[in-house]
């Protein structure tokens, strides 16, 4: 079965796992991450009750307790994790992708991430040859409720509001568990009521038509933003009140308003991002790093460059004083933190982000072949070698880098795609060089 993948588990439940898979995972867990308990959280996912059945039941038959906190956030599991002095923590979730897909997202002590070169392959191993002998002892299922602590965590960081019109998108997902009651109830708010077969739209906001709802409503209502939140509300990303998508990699920057006023420091930032971003962080006074795009890469380097926090351009945000994991709800309260300052200045959202923005950017394009290292290699050999770029970076696919623009082309770590960025001082130079980048991936197509 082709579920593990270079963050997580993840794939089509019962095609691509079943729940025979799932207790074996419970089952070498423990042993694995040397867990007396793993915590266990879950999304609403019409799948994910079985899942917590039997990989609950893997745990316990290995002897280990589970500290069950039920329905809960991404970001509430890593909570709980750190809260409790976990060594090992699962999410039962397929975040933003569609309803007949589930999956695990596994955490060792400290919320570190567990992930291809980190414990998944070695779990893996497990899964397919392992031994099952069950303790003679079995473990319990423990209920540890983490909810109104986490909630406690957040309420500091929450603005006044009371002068603030905003749109929420819930995408019936779990950020309903949260929202309401850090930010209140008079918003306008659309999906707010949990559903895990996603009627409304799927719970990816990246994809630009599932943000069709929420930019409406931001219009109709004359919204100051508009929020709309993944499936398990680990990602957020914003409409400002012209109802525009702000690509994720903007909001950095305005996370960077937040904090690098009160401390100037390091900030992670994925090789995709903007130059528009790193430039204005700069300007702030940030040390910018760049690394490689996913969790699991973003959480470890954060912590070893001692990073204030990190964003990315799916619209993942990590942060130091959140145990260096990533969570939309903090991140979209911060970004209203720099909502409220700049409208009290009478600026608006969008007057921000303007002010961020100066190279035309093609966002991330994805072109689907089966000769993806043919590719990148041809373009690597084309801008890296026959041309004299200012860098060249390598260590996530290649980002090339000329003085007026500059290009990223990378494997999809989770989906059968080469995936494209570009960018470039003005709209017409950016199309040309979008062209001629696109005119070589599709001679391997």
């Amino acid at each position: 079965m082709g579920a593990f993948k270079a963050y997580d588990i993840r794939g089509i439940y019962n095609k691509d796992f079943d729940k025979h898979f799932v207790y074996k995972v419970g089952f070498f867990l423990p042993g694995l991450l040397k867990a007396d308990y793993v915590v266990v959280g879950r999304d609403v996912r019409t799948t994910s009750d079985e899942i917590f059945d039997y990989l609950c039941r893997g745990i316990t038959d290995s002897g280990a307790d589970v500290w069950n906190i039920g329905h809960a956030t991404t970001p509430m599991v890593y909570f709980a994790t750190v809260h409790y002095a976990a060594d090992a923590s699962v999410q039962i979730t397929a975040s933003h992708n569609p309803a007949i897909y589930n999956g695990l997202k596994i955490s060792r002590a400290g919320a570190l991430p567990v992930g291809g070169d980190s414990g998944l392959q070695e779990l893996k191993d497990l899964v397919e040859t392992g031994t099952i002998t069950k303790a003679d002892k079995p473990g319990q299922v423990i209920d540890k409720p983490v909810k109104n602590d986490y909630i406690d965590y957040l309420k500091p960081y929450v603005p006044d509001l009371n002068n603030v019109k905003l749109s929420i998108d819930l995408s019936h997902g779990m950020a309903n568990l949260l929202v309401k009651d850090l930010i209140g109830t008079h918003h306008d708010y659309l999906y707010d009521h949990f559903d895990g077969t996603f009627p409304a739209h799927e719970p990816n906001p990246l994809e630009e038509e599932n943000c069709a709802d929420v930019k409406a409503a931001v219009l109709d209502n004359s919204s100051d933003l508009g929020i709309i939140f993944d499936g398990d509300a680990d990602r957020v990303m914003f409409i400002d009140e012209k109802g525009r998508f702000i690509q994720p990699d903007y909001i950095t920057a305005v996370i960077g308003a937040y904090y690098l006023e009160k401390e100037q420091g390091n900030v992670l930032q994925d090789i995709r991002t903007s130059r528009s971003t790193t430039e204005y962080l700069e300007k702030l006074g940030a040390r910018v790093t760049t690394w490689k795009v996913g969790h699991a890469f973003a959480k470890v380097k954060l912590r070893e460059i001692n990073g204030i926090f990190g964003g990315e351009l799916a619209g993942h945000y990590y942060f130091r004083d959140f145990n260096h994991c990533d969570s939309g709800m903090l991140a979209a309260l911060l970004v209203l933190q720099v909502l409220v300052r700049i409208r009290a200045e009478g600026k608006t959202f969008s007057e921000l982000i303007d002010s961020i923005i100066v190279y035309a950017n093609s966002g991330e394009q994805n072109f689907k072949l089966e000769q993806k290292d043919e590719a990148m290699q041809a373009l690597y050999q084309r801008y890296a070698k026959e041309h004299e770029p200012l860098a060249v970076l390598d260590f996530d696919g290649y980002r090339i880098e000329f003085a007026d623009w500059w290009f990223n082309v990378r494997k999809s770590n989770t989906e059968p795609y080469l995936r494209l960025v570009a960018e470039a001082r003005s709209e017409q130079m950016l199309q040309t060089k979008v062209a001629e980048i696109s005119a070589i991936i599709r001679s391997f197509q």
